[in-house]
Parts: structure tokens; sequence; C-alpha cells
């Protein structure tokens, strides 16, 4: 069992920055593949970004591509995900997730990862 908890929301202009992090328990984390969603309210769940257990393999969501940068460090069991350059259509609910197989094609869906963070608020205001 992996448990995800996210940290470092919270409210910025529009154009600001934010780095989130997603600190994972158990000995598995390195070799699981992590990633983002985000939900804005009264949308779906949306693909953010996930790299895989050694990092190799990172893909961006085209909307966020060239603003946000994945990234994850296997000895402090932590992941983040620095945010530059935010637009107030980047406010939403960032989750961090987790999944215990190598990515595959399917990795910007929802139901492929096991796990799920609490979640943490973004807020970027015009």
């Amino acid at each position: 069992q992996v448990q995800l908890v996210e940290s470092g929301g919270g409210l910025v202009q529009a154009g600001g920055s934010l780095r989130l992090s997603c600190a994972a328990s158990g000995r598995t984390f390195s070799t699981y593949a992590m990633g983002w969603f985000r939900q804005a309210p009264g949308k779906e769940r949306e693909f953010v970004a996930v790299v895989s257990w050694g990092g190799a393999s990172i893909f961006y969501a085209d909307s966020v591509k060239g603003r946000f940068t994945i990234s994850r460090d296997n000895s402090k069991n932590t992941m983040y995900l620095q945010m530059d350059s935010l637009k107030p259509e980047d406010t939403a609910v960032y989750y961090c997730v987790a999944r215990k197989r190598p990515l595959t094609g399917t990795y910007s869906l929802p139901e492929a990862y096991d796990y799920w963070g609490q979640g943490t608020q973004v807020t970027v205001s015009s």
C-alpha cells in the first residue's frame, strides 16, 4: 500500500510560480510511475504530467508543456511539480497519483493509476 500526501498549493498571481510536492510512504516508491492530475470546479479530472519510475520517460499535457516540470527524488520518496508562468485556467485541485505497473499509452487516463492523494488547491488570480 502506498500513501500519497501533496503539499505546496496556494494562491498566486498570474505569471507566478509554485512548486508542488508529493511525499509517498512505502519502500516501493522507486518502482512506481508517479504523476499529477488536476480538477477544476465543474470539470472532469485532467491529466497534467507523469514520470516513470527511473525518470527516463516523462509526459505532459499540451496545456502545461513548456511551463510545468515534473521530477522525482527516489532517495526522498518525493515527487515534484514545478509550475511556472501560471495562468488563471491552471486553478484546480492538484492530485498526486502512483501506478504500480510500467507506463503504457493509457498514462493520461485516471483509471491507469492505483493510488491517489487527497489533493492540494492551487488558485491563480488574474
